[in-house]
This record gives C-alpha cells, sequence and structure tokens, in this order.
C-alpha cells in the first residue's frame, strides 16, 4: 500500500500568487560531473503539495493548449494538491502514456510553462516537476495504471519504430482495441529515449517502466528487425497481415561539417557516441563489454542538447577537458536553459562565436587538434538568428584527441527508400497529411521526426497520438470496405 500524502487547503488567490516557485533539488556539480546518477533528484511530497498550492485553476487554462498532448494540467495539479496522487495519475494517463520522461526531458519552458497566467508576475507554475512527482510516486509505489482498454476490433496495426512517436501511436491504438505491435531496429525498445538521451538526464530503468505499461496494455514490441531488410512495408501488409502502418522512424542520420580531417581516428558523430555510452553501457567499461575512447581533450561542434548530452557525457568519462564549439553566442543557443546552466556548471569550456575550419591528425589517422574560426553576428538569416560572419585573420588551433559533431541529424533512408510510391520532401522527410498523418500510400501514416525532422520527445508523441486518431478512421473504412490495402504497383 502506498503511504498517504495528505493534501494542503486551497489558498485565495492572491496568497498562492506569492508563494516562490520551487527549486528542483539536484546533485552537486563537482560530485556529479564523474557520476551517471541522475542530476535531478525530484521534489519530495511537500515540496510538490506546496508547488501545485501555486496552480490558479483558470477558467480557461491556456497551458493545455501549449502542452502537444493536451494534458488537463489544472486538473491534475489540483488532485495532486488534495492529496490524491493517484488521481492525479490517472487524470494524467488520460492523455499521456509516458508521464516520467515527459516529466524529464520535455521543454516545458516553451511549451505549457510559457503561457502560464501565474508567469505574467513571476515564475510559472513548475509543471513538468509535478508531472515527473506524480509519474514517480506511481514507479515507487507499484501503483500501476493502466487506461481502459475498448473491446478487441480485431483489426492489427504494425508500428515501426519504438521512439516517442511509436509508443505514443501505439498506446492510443492499443487503447481503442486494436492489436498492436511494434517493430524496433536495435536490441532494446525506446529509440532516442534509451539511446540518445544520457542516463544523468532520463534513466534507463525509467524508460523500462513506461515501456512495461504499453505490454500491460497488449502491445507486443519485437527487437531487431529492420524494416526495408527483415520486411518491407507492403510485406507487413501482405506477408504479416496488418491492417494500417505508422513509420515512427526518426531522425538517425548524422549531419557531418564537411571540412578536412573529418575521417581521422577520434571523431565521431553524436549518434554513435551517444549510443555506446547509453545503448550499450560504455559508461560501465569493463563490466559491460563496449569501449569508449573518451580522450583527454574532447570538442564537441554545436550548441544543442544533443550537444550538451556529448559535453556532459564526455566530462563523466574522464575527459580532463570538454570544450564546446559554437558559431553563434550563448543566447542564441538552442539548448534548453536547464541544460546549458548543467553543463557550464559542470565546468565545460563554452567558445562562443568560434566555427571549426579544420580538423588535424597525426601520421598515426588520430586526431591532434582542430582550426578555429573566430566568428562575429551579422544580419538575421532565414531562422531568425543573427548570422555568424568571419573575422579575417583569427584563426587559432586548440589540441584536441577526440571530436564529436552535434549538430544535428536527417531521416535514415532504409525504410524510406525500401517504399515504393512513398512521397519525400527534399530533405528526405516523409510528406504527410497535416490533418490524418497519413502518407502517399493509403494505410500508411508517418509522424515525428521522420516527418519534421529532429524535434522535441513531446511532440513526436503528440505527432503519435494524432496518427492513432487518422489510423482509426482509415481502420473504420477498411472494415466498411471503403478502401482497400495497398499493393505494389
Amino acid at each position: 500500500m502506498a503511504e498517504p500524502i495528505n493534501g494542503v487547503p486551497e489558498l485565495p488567490k492572491p496568497e498562492r500568487m506569492k508563494i516562490p516557485r520551487h527549486p528542483m533539488p539536484a546533485q552537486d556539480p563537482h560530485a556529479r560531473n564523474r557520476n551517471f546518477d541522475e542530476v535531478a533528484t525530484g521534489y519530495a511530497p511537500e515540496t510538490a503539495l506546496a508547488e501545485a498550492q501555486r496552480c490558479l485553476q483558470c477558467a480557461n487554462p491556456p497551458c493545455v493548449k501549449g502542452c502537444p498532448v493536451g494534458i488537463d494540467i489544472p486538473a491534475f495539479i489540483d488532485l495532486l494538491r488534495q492529496g490524491d496522487v493517484a488521481g492525479a495519475l490517472v487524470k494524467l494517463k488520460e492523455t499521456n502514456t509516458l508521464p516520467a520522461i515527459c516529466g524529464r526531458v520535455c521543454p516545458q519552458e516553451e511549451q505549457c510553462e510559457v503561457v502560464c497566467v501565474v508567469a505574467k508576475r513571476g515564475e510559472p507554475v513548475a509543471i513538468g516537476r509535478l508531472e515527473r512527482f506524480v509519474a514517480d510516486w506511481e514507479r515507487e509505489h507499484s501503483q500501476v495504471s493502466v487506461p481502459e482498454l475498448a473491446s478487441p476490433t480485431g483489426m492489427k496495426v504494425a508500428v515501426v519504430g519504438s521512439g516517442p512517436a511509436g509508443l505514443a501511436c501505439a498506446a492510443e491504438l492499443a487503447r481503442a482495441g486494436h492489436a498492436v505491435t511494434i517493430f524496433e531496429a536495435l536490441h532494446k525498445p525506446g529509440g532516442v529515449l534509451v539511446y540518445g538521451i544520457p542516463q544523468f538526464r532520463l534513466p534507463k530503468e525509467i524508460v523500462t517502466y513506461e515501456i512495461d505499461a504499453l505490454h500491460a496494455m497488449g502491445v507486443e514490441i519485437r527487437g531487431d528487425f529492420v524494416i526495408g531488410k527483415t520486411a518491407t512495408v507492403h510485406e507487413l501488409f501482405w506477408e504479416f497481415g496488418y491492417d494500417a502502418v505508422f513509420l515512427g522512424t526518426g531522425a538517425g542520420l548524422p549531419y557531418f561539417l564537411g571540412i578536412p580531417g573529418e575521417n581521422y581516428i577520434g571523431v565521431l558523430s553524436a549518434n554513435e557516441f551517444l549510443t555506446r555510452v547509453n545503448l550499450m553501457k560504455a559508461y560501465d567499461f569493463p563490466r559491460h563489454d563496449t569501449p569508449v575512447r573518451p580522450g583527454r581533450r574532447v570538442a564537441v561542434v554545436g550548441s544543442g542538447n544533443v550537444a550538451m548530452d556529448c559535453l556532459r557525457t564526455a566530462k563523466r568519462l574522464g575527459a580532463e577537458e570538454v570544450i564546446c564549439v559554437y558559431r553563434r553566442t550563448r543566447n542564441e543557443s538552442p539548448a534548453r536553459k536547464e541544460e546549458l546552466e548543467h553543463a557550464e556548471e559542470e565546468g565545460i569550456d563554452f567558445r562562443w562565436l568560434s566555427a571549426p575550419l579544420a580538423i588535424r591528425g597525426n601520421a598515426e589517422g588520430f586526431v591532434t587538434a582542430m582550426q578555429i574560426q573566430r566568428m562575429e553576428l551579422g544580419e538575421p538569416d532565414a531562422s531568425g538568428r543573427r548570422r555568424p560572419v568571419p573575422v579575417p585573420g583569427s584563426e587559432y588551433d586548440i589540441a584536441v584527441d577526440t571530436v564529436v559533431v552535434a549538430i544535428g541529424q536527417g531521416p535514415n533512408p532504409l525504410a524510406t527508400r525500401s517504399t515504393p510510391g512513398l512521397a519525400l520532401n527534399r530533405h528526405g522527410n516523409i510528406v504527410a497529411d497535416p490533418e490524418t498523418l497519413q502518407t502517399s500510400i493509403p494505410g500508411v501514416f508517418a509522424g515525428g521526426d521522420i516527418v519534421t525532422g529532429a524535434a522535441t520527445v513531446i511532440l513526436a508523441m503528440g505527432a503519435g497520438k494524432q496518427a492513432a486518431r487518422g489510423i482509426n478512421t482509415w481502420l473504420e473504412k477498411l472494415k466498411a470496405g471503403e478502401v482497400e490495402k495497398p499493393r505494389l504497383e
């Protein structure tokens, strides 16, 4: 039995407005930059209740509109305030099947919290931290909440990819009563949640717990199954007997710099570096037999969230000096404010207004240095950010033995190239109907990074839910004989 949590009485709005936002407890930076334990340690019950008291329970809450999956934020927070954590959990899971994950890695400061009414006079309600508290309470007290499932429909859906888009789509389809199978290319499900986000930011046991909830809903997960190699999309229909297919294969093809020296030993893409460390547990070498060579001086090119993950991981692997090379200033960094601040606290050396020109190496083929060009900001470019412009004669070298390139990634072409008739845009992303997310092939739907390009976990989940609605409509029409499964021409 879970221990009871006594709620707190509701204060008048003026009193609630005076309550300051409660900081998230965290490990000391000088301790955490040498371990892979979770950085943020979570709210205590009394802190969570006090933070829940700050919610004004708006009649027309803008935070709900700011949430890509439409969580009824005031309702779950009010249930928490009353001490009904189990009820808050049920309310959360009405719309979000991965609350422990979203509470940790979603950019609430750009979505639900940025429009919080409380933020007009102070700091917003810590919505993400409260979501995490409720989800962690479930796990810590074994209070598993499985949503109600509709009666079986007799229809089968294949979900390709077990990242956030695929998991959210599978959950919604299972709720609707369909038989769902997730096909994952790697040996472990979770996609970017497992191979991309480090243990210290999103512990793998939490991802496993959330995925176990899908198993409890009847979702089957098949690993080591590569669409385009093991089977094609059309074979899923005609040899495996599926009635619809969702493609949520993400953006896993790394971009490189296109500068001299990228073939030297010691140059890695962020994908390779993080996959080795996260999925293959290289951080626990030699107990786990996947080695990784962190180097004594590591340079990471880029300043997004993935770059922050690489920088902070390299530091934890024992690198003496870790340098972030970014061609704009801190103000233009696309990383979450929290991740950037954590990296600074952990001793990362940020080289703002710096662009790599070349990577240098020795006769044995190993990286020895990087040539840097100082930059200054000019006029805004198409992204709205000021364009970096080289400063003539400002080149200099820094000694490094490892370079991690974290400048973004595109769609992996394996599934798309093996699917005739699938329309792609000029970047190789799948073209999908903006409402239903159906592709150019009837019965084939797509969502998440494979459609939008690399984005956030919660946006991918929102796309998975949206696609599930489109799939439900398709299956109804298929059952009624109004549409047919696609055939290879």
